[in-house]
């Protein structure tokens, strides 16, 4: 197992220093100068060219390449071009407002999704089986800002049940009330990530319960006498774990995509809305940050669930 993770976290590392030279070109790409965008009108030509070199523009993109990863190396990402501030202080001020939502979208779609996933799986063809599919099709197909906005129209709007946008309302500080504050924010949110990400699950979880239920040992254990459900929970759900492990790990970098949108429709202040603000800005610095840190969480996440899969299941080598 110890061969194992050092062989994971190796080509974890050669992912991540892929990924930070592809971010680091790619964001230069884009077709407006983050200079011009700085720019003031009355500037002189002096003036701008100072400006590109306060922030290292004037240099050639690779000597800005290898500056930038020896800055990195020292846990530096850089200025914000427009806020100028650390790019490091602005990303930890949104960060536990994204992993906050993240986190508990990702709790209840694994805690409701892998059983409804492993029953309609259990009742294939049933009613039940049906109608779990319809939703989980639905899920898959919808597209996110419009669901957001729907929610919103309909619930903070129409009905005014739950709060418009932002992660809290201001003048709520402290105590019982900034919690139920904050939770009431996280509602739709979450409702809006839960609806796509829920279907994966149930998916993932029905194909894997379907294939397992109709190996040699399934038959071996009912042949046996054994209790039905504890064929299906205890024998059958642990061996179908093992693909929706696998797109756990997979699907969370999806949600940080479906993050950006959602957190840019409910005015959420966190990185995915971060991130849709530098790119109409050309910030640079925040973008390439923002992204480091996003790749680096999945990396970590992928390296994870290789090592639970190739726990769950003796047949994947580990030496």
């Amino acid at each position: 197992m110890g061969k194992y993770i050092q062989k994971r976290l190796f080509k974890g590392a050669i992912t991540f220093f892929i990924t930070v030279t592809l971010t680091f070109f790619i964001v230069r790409l884009m077709p407006s100068d983050p200079a011009t965008m700085l720019m003031d009108p009355r500037m002189t030509e002096a003036q701008r060219q100072q400006m590109l070199m306060d922030f290292g523009l004037d240099k050639p993109l690779y000597i800005q390449y290898f500056t930038y990863i020896f800055n990195l190396f020292k846990g530096e990402l850089g200025i914000s071009f427009m806020q100028k501030r650390e790019v490091m202080d602005i990303i930890m001020d949104r960060l536990p407002w994204t992993l906050l939502l993240m986190i508990i979208t990702q709790a209840i779609t694994m805690l409701v999704g892998i059983p409804l996933g492993i029953y309609a799986g259990y009742r294939r063809g049933s009613v039940f089986d049906q109608v779990t599919n319809a939703f989980a099709i639905f899920g898959i197909s919808i597209f996110v800002p419009w669901l957001g906005f729907t929610l919103l129209y309909f619930f903070g709007y129409r009905l005014g049940l739950l709060p418009i946008g932002g992660a809290y309302t201001p003048g709520v500080e402290g105590g019982i009330q900034y919690f139920l504050d904050v939770g009431q924010h996280l509602i739709l949110p979450i409702i809006t990530l839960m609806t796509i990400y829920l279907a994966n699950y149930v998916l993932y979880t029905r194909g894997s319960v379907i294939d397992v239920l109709s190996e040699d040992y399934i038959r071996t254990a009912r042949s046996k006498g054994m209790e039905e459900n504890r064929v299906l929970w205890k024998h059958a759900s642990k061996n179908a774990m093992i693909p929706t492990v696998t797109a756990a790990g997979l699907m969370l970098g999806r949600m940080v995509g479906g993050a950006v949108l959602t957190e840019t429709v409910f005015a959420y202040p966190g990185v995915g809305r971060m991130i849709y603000q530098a790119v109409s800005q050309q910030d640079f610095p925040i973008l390439q940050g923002a992204f480091i840190i996003l790749a680096l969480s999945v990396i970590i996440m992928n390296i994870l669930t290789d090592v639970i899969n190739a726990y769950l299941d003796p047949r994947i080598k580990i030496d």
